[in-house]
């Protein structure tokens, strides 16, 4: 069994349409959720480096796959694009993991 790299663009446009919102938020949405989901899978908190971790390797897979597949014609705007992407993604999940790591009574949890 294979797996056709166009499926993956499928299933993105898919979301895209199906919820009307821009890609550029749902890569903010998506690390959000992203994050929370493998916390959740990993029965960790938010304050463990490994949820923000697999979600930044999630967000570069995708970025390398989305620079494998589209070709734009210019690779600088493809590239300035992936930047964005990237850090719309990973604001949100940085932002909790400093917060849970090092201030975690803002998220209502105990003082290390």
């Amino acid at each position: 069994m294979s797996f056709d790299p166009a499926v993956w663009f499928e299933i993105k446009e898919f979301v895209r349409h199906a919820t009307g919102w821009p890609m550029d938020t749902l890569h903010v949405m998506g690390g959000v959720v992203l994050q929370l989901i493998v916390a959740a899978l990993l029965r960790t908190s938010l304050a463990s480096k490994w949820p923000w971790l697999i979600v930044l390797g999630l967000e570069l897979a995708n970025e390398a796959y989305d620079l494998w597949l589209e070709r734009w014609p210019s690779l600088a705007m493809q590239l300035g694009e992936g930047a964005r992407d990237l850090l719309g993604t990973m604001l949100l999940p940085t932002l909790l993991w400093w917060i849970a790591s090092r201030h975690p009574r803002l998220l209502g949890g105990r003082r290390r």
